[in-house]
Order: C-alpha cells, then structure tokens, then sequence
C-alpha cells in the first residue's frame, strides 16, 4: 500500500481509503472485508452519522478485533439536525457511543455547501465547539465533506482554518462541483483531500456502456474499469486518499492492486487520451447524475427515486430492454403499493436533500414518459397476473 503524508498532523494515510457508507447487509462479510483492508495497509476509515447502522457497525467491528488504534476514523457531522449548540454535543457524544471510541481523528461537517450554512453554523457556536473539542483532543483534525458550486467552495475553503476536505470527483466530474479548480486550491493550502464518489457510485465500471468498455480495453485490455477510474485520480499528486465502497473482497482485492501500482503523474499520454472518448460515451447515454447516494429517501409518496433514475440510466446505457426490466423489479411490478413516480405530488422535500442538485420531480416525469410507454399499464396487469 502506498501512503500520503498529511501536512497538518503528518499522518501517514493510505491512499486507498474504505467509504463505509454503502456496506454489505451481511455483517460477517462487512467484519471480513474490514479486518483485511486493515492487514493490506488500509488506515482511512470513513463513515457518517446519517449513514444507516455505518457508524454502530463499524465501531463493533473496530472494537472487537482491536483495531481502533490502527486505523484513522472519519465521521460526519449532520449540520442539518442541529438547531442549536447543544445540538453538537448530544450528536458527537452519541458518534463515539456508536464507535466505541473516545476521540475522532478526522471529523467533518458532512455537505457543508455554501456559505449562508457556516454563517449560520457560527451564530449557533460551532467554532467554539470546535475548538474546544480539539483542544481537549476528541477531534484531531477538522474538515468537511463538499456538494455545492465551485464558487461556494472557493468560499469555504478561505473563511475558516480547516485541516482538510471531501470532494466528489471522478473522470466524469473534472470539472463538476469543486472540481480540479477546487482541488488545487484547497492542496494549495496546505489540506488534505479526500475523494468521494470515485467510481461515481459505481456507475463507472457496472453501468459503463460496452461500447466505453470496449475503447478501455482497446487502449489496456489488462487494467478493469476500476481500475482506469482509479488511476486517473491516483495520477494527481493533489489527491491525499480516494475512498471506496468495497463491498465485496474481489473488489478489495483488484483496489489494493491499483493502489500499488499507482503513483502521481504515471498514466502516459496515450492512456490520457483514452478517457476522452470515454467520457463523450457515457454522456451521450447517461440522462440522470444520480450516484445512488439515497439522500432524497425514503420518498413520503413511496416512488422509489435512486431505483427509478437508476433504471432509466440503464436503458440508455445498456438498452431499453435492461432498463425496463430493471424498472419493473425496483417500481414493484409485483406489488399491490407502487413506487413509481405517478406517485409523485412534487412536494419538493427530495430535491432539498439531493447532493448533485437534480430536479428530482422534473425528471420523474420524463422518466415516467420514456419507461411507460402506451402498452405499459396492459403489461403490468399481465405481469402482476402472473406473479400473483
């Protein structure tokens, strides 16, 4: 495994790091996965307080195979659940509860924004509690996790004295949110940067169109689609750790392998120039820029959002039949409650939530048009009929 130094605390983080957001439902296979990142030199943990059972899951495991005080921990601050200074408190102290830990190593406040969030954030004290608490060594380094414009984080990154910072980015995202811009300025000054949503919630290597595999595999038929995702972003000095969702040892494996063999500025210039075509590929067939995230859930309608984008992705990246297909198991074709988006009453609450800013009820709408076609209703009735 290879390792980045961090400038402010001179940390020495693997630049593989374990995103504990989308872990596996089988608890067994989580412990597995998580005790052998550690023995390959795994040491960036990162989690979050919304991230459902993440952080309880996590600290179990930690705790069980004393392996807190091998690992960096990174957990979440949810600033939108706080009303008050109190409110910082009763959620860090229930954090180490559930982590089984006294102190964080690397805490953020997840999805700070924009501005008019800090200003508010500091009328209800939130530098002072920081402050205190790292004066007292519960946090170590401070940061936060980014989904916003990049003149919003240009903003962020100078109004506060800040260890480091979470971006999306991936080939796709060069320039989307914080983007390459952001990057460096925030390398610039001295932060570490982790990468969030590498594989763009895995859409960049399962839902690649074959026609994008193929031109991968036409410029290295040996690396995997990970792995030229991986890659594009380990070729940048100014990334300090690239999380990933591993949730299978196949994929464990294949991402120690990349992080091994990776180093800043190694890709050549006929590897550069493969991602072009790629891109315009995957653009021309991906309609939606959902990661999956599942913020915008649970929908008080029902409608199924991530499964409904995900399945209207598909039929353009991998042909009508596959989406539809897929649209029917995630809209409940076989249910008598529905999770379509005729559901939809367009109350707004899920694109408050959304990360990457989609207009939630806009596309659910043509999502709606293109997946239910005049035959549609004729078909479910023969559908359900069958499935009982």
């Amino acid at each position: 495994m290879r390792y980045m130094t961090d400038a402010r605390s001179e940390n020495e983080l693997s630049i593989l790091g374990f995103g504990c957001m989308r872990f596996p439902r089988d608890k067994a296979k989580t412990e597995q996965l998580i005790t052998a990142a550690v023995e390959a030199g795994i040491n960036y943990f990162d989690t979050g307080y919304i991230y459902a059972g993440s952080e309880v899951t996590l600290g179990e495991i930690l705790h069980k195979n004393d392996l807190r005080n091998k690992i960096f921990l990174a957990t979440k601050l949810p600033h939108q659940r706080c009303k008050s200074y109190d409110d910082f408190e009763r959620i860090f102290q229930e954090q180490l509860e559930r982590l089984k830990t006294d102190f964080i190593d690397y805490y953020l406040i997840h999805n700070l924004s924009n501005l008019i969030t800090w200003d508010y954030l500091c009328d209800l004290g939130i530098e002072e509690w920081l402050k205190e608490k790292k004066q007292k060594g519960q946090i170590n380094q401070i940061g936060f996790s980014f989904h916003g414009t990049k003149d919003e984080f240009m903003k962020l990154i100078d109004i506060y004295d800040w260890d480091m910072c979470q971006i999306q980015y991936n080939y796709m995202d060069e320039n989307y949110q914080a983007g390459r811009v952001g990057l460096q300025k925030a390398h610039e000054k001295g932060l570490s940067v982790m990468i969030m949503e590498p594989l763009l919630g895995g859409k960049l290597v399962n839902g690649l169109p074959k026609k994008a595999i193929k031109l991968f595999n036409d410029a290295n038929p040996d690396y995997s689609p990970a792995t030229w995702a991986l890659r594009w972003l380990w070729n940048q000095p100014e990334v300090t750790v690239v999380l990933s969702g591993m949730n299978s040892m196949e994929q464990l494996v294949d991402n120690i392998k990349t992080a091994t063999n990776s180093k800043p500025d190694m890709l050549s210039e006929n590897e550069l120039a493969a991602y072009e075509p790629v891109i315009s590929v995957f653009r021309n067939s991906y309609k939606v820029a959902c990661t999956g995230c599942n913020y915008c859930m649970p929908c008080p309608q029902a409608v199924n959002i991530p499964g409904c984008f995900a399945a209207y992705n598909t039929s353009y990246s991998l042909g009508f039949v596959a989406g539809f297909t897929q649209y029917l198991t995630s809209t409940g074709a076989n249910r008598k409650i529905q999770y379509r988006p005729s559901n939809c009453v367009n109350c707004g609450q899920c694109e408050k939530k959304c990360p990457q800013y989609i207009e939630i009820p806009k596309i659910l709408l043509s999502v709606k048009k293109r997946m239910e076609p005049f035959w549609f209703k004729p078909l479910l009735s023969i559908v359900q009929k069958f499935l009982g």
